[in-house]
């Protein structure tokens, strides 16, 4: 009952927490240009820099960590006679969706625009991708490396989508569905805000590291396949606990250590904009966790290492969009909001009969669109 009355208290309170927010930090505006582009002030044009260079290189191999440490995280939550399967669908993805990016998604995704809604296909295959930087994104490092930086983000999404349904789903249907949804969904979303000349970016949305372009999403994604497919046999009756913890926690740690280049690599410089993303990163994560343990410890009477995992995520997701945008302050607050957001959101599927099975749609839906509708209250503050 606490969890049900904690929903319209958060809803209410909402012009509190963004005045709070304002007050803590507006929206930076020294910020550098997301993608090279569209964001904010001061970018660098020209000169290709090897301190950037460097970061975005090593930010890529982060955000690659992701994967293997995502697979380790939903292979902890399934039972154990589901753990290879689970691991198989996030790191196969890594061979999938490159393959894919290299010879379709990286055109779609950042192309010549095709009336703001996809790119065309002048880099099919990487033509025209070379070392030199590009004039429209990131400018002072290679285009190839902008390239494969953005891979590893079209990796992981369609990955984050497999924890909804998993212990459902075999192989061949989820790899046509993983292909046809990064070709349909994620590309063009993707072009539509991050991309030059996508119709959104140009109305002003701002997404910093991806709220939008991938939790908003994978999540909702996730909801529309738990519907589709309906709960796992025995839903309800049968006990879904998962096997092993320490695998989930493992896999917890990788996530983090890999979500500081998610959101500092994505300042796409060595420079101050990519420190107030890493430091933000951090303290959205951890406020997150708090947050969760705290309402976990309230309704459940203890609090679990399940639940610090899951708050911990729900708090990195949260700060995604804005991490680059906001201080200290203003990132602990969105991480504390995000935890009790996403901590109501997963208690409440029971009450919906939702068998997501790994709490997707509950955290990484509510975390996109909560951090969005206070990045869009900053925005217009400022």
């Amino acid at each position: 009952m606490f969890v049900l009355n904690l929903f319209p208290i958060m809803l209410s309170s909402f012009p509190i927490i963004v005045i709070l927010l304002q007050k803590c930090n507006k929206l930076h505006t020294t910020s550098r240009v997301s993608l090279g582009r569209k964001y904010g002030i001061g970018e660098r044009e020209g000169a290709m820099n090897n301190a950037d260079t460097a970061f975005i290189l090593a930010s890529a191999g982060l955000v690659l960590l992701m994967t293997p440490g995502l697979a380790l995280f939903y292979a902890g939550m399934v039972r154990s006679n589901n753990v290879l399967g689970t691991i198989m669908q996030s790191l196969f993805m890594i061979s999938l969706i490159t393959i894919e990016w290299v010879y379709l998604g990286y055109s779609m995704s950042f192309g010549p625009t095709i009336g703001g809604f996809i790119g065309d296909f002048s880099w099919f295959a990487l033509s025209g991708v070379t070392s030199e930087p590009s004039p429209d994104y990131a400018t002072t490092i290679p285009h190839v490396v902008f390239m494969i930086f953005q891979c590893m983000f079209a990796i992981i999404t369609p990955a984050l989508i497999t924890g909804a349904f998993a212990e459902r789903v075999k192989f061949v249907p989820f790899i046509i569905f993983s292909i046809l949804w990064a070709v349909l969904v994620y590309n063009p979303v993707c072009h539509w805000i991050w991309g030059k000349g996508g119709w959104l970016g140009a109305m002003g949305v701002l997404d910093f590291a991806g709220g939008l372009v991938v939790h908003a999403t994978c999540g909702t994604a996730a909801l529309a396949g738990v519907l589709v497919l309906g709960p796992r046999r025995g839903y309800g009756r049968t006990n879904f606990m998962p096997h092993n913890l320490p695998l989930t926690v493992l896999g917890t740690g990788l996530l983090w250590f890999g979500w500081f280049g998610f959101n500092g690599g994505s300042a796409l410089a060595a420079d101050g904009v990519a420190a107030t993303a890493f430091v933000a990163t951090h303290l959205g994560g951890m406020a997150g966790m708090t947050m969760w343990v705290v309402l976990e410890w309230k309704t459940q009477g203890k609090p679990t290492i399940l639940g610090a995992a899951s708050g911990a995520i729900a708090g990195l997701a949260t700060i995604t969009p804005t991490a680059g945008f906001v201080g200290p302050n203003s990132a602990i607050i969105i991480g504390l909001l995000g935890g009790a957001f996403c901590y109501t959101a997963v208690s409440m599927k029971t009450k919906f009969k939702l068998d997501d099975s790994l709490d997707v749609v509950g955290i990484h839906v509510s975390a996109g669109f909560w951090a969005h509708s206070v990045l869009a209250y900053l925005q217009v503050q400022r």
